[in-house]
């Protein structure tokens, strides 16, 4: 099965413990909780994701070097800091797989995922981000950072603080009532300090 690519770019990431880093985008496209068109949004899993994930745009890609040689190619300079793949979605690990995170490693990447947790991770991977959703029920369970969106219908941050992650982040739900919502997580994390305020830097800055 081919890789299906929504689009690659490069910035900065603008989220969690690596927040600032150059990093080269991977978006895959496809989600196990919510279809990505809007007349299913009452029916998903997912009720406010913001990401367009539907369809290939940067194309499909039958062979992972092809795949690791194209996001590489987005890397401005080769011989400088350790170059950084983000691997997002959508749901990344409904297609990345050991081959691409190997052809990754092959041109000079370190890999990272952004994944909401429900599938197993593939080895070789670096850096795990698991953002939780709607109590759908979680396989990974350790990792480098948990990012929770805030707040939740019905999700208590306390369910995941007990959990193998090295950082864990609260990150205000965006929409109408973000400012509301970001009070609500600055409060929770003064009265919880294992939890840090995640905020979207990027949107912060006006970048991708």
């Amino acid at each position: 099965m081919p890789y299906a690519i929504k689009e690659m770019f490069y910035s900065l990431q603008g989220e969690g413990a690596q927040a600032g880093r150059a990093a080269v985008f991977c978006r895959f496209t496809g989600c196990n909780l919510w279809s990505g068109r809007g007349s299913d949004r009452e029916k998903a899993i997912c009720k406010f994701c913001d990401t367009d994930f539907v369809g290939a745009d940067a194309g499909n890609f039958s062979d992972p070097n092809d795949l690791a040689a194209a996001a590489m190619s987005l890397w401005p300079q080769a011989d400088e800091g350790r170059p950084l793949v983000i691997c997002t979605g959508g749901e990344p690990l409904l297609q990345l797989d050991e081959k691409l995170c190997a052809a990754f490693h092959a041109v000079g990447f370190e890999v990272a995922v952004e994944t909401n947790g429900t599938r197993p991770c593939p080895s070789g991977v670096d850096w795990l981000c698991v953002s939780p959703k709607a109590n759908a029920p979680l396989q990974a369970v350790e990792g480098d950072e948990l990012k929770l969106v805030f707040p939740q219908l019905d999700v208590d941050p306390q369910r995941f603080a007990d959990m193998a992650f090295k950082h864990f982040f609260l990150q205000p739900m965006d929409g109408d009532d973000v400012a509301a919502n970001t009070e609500a997580a600055t409060e929770y994390c003064l009265k919880h300090p294992q939890w840090r305020l995640g905020l979207q830097l990027h949107k912060l800055l006006g970048v991708r």
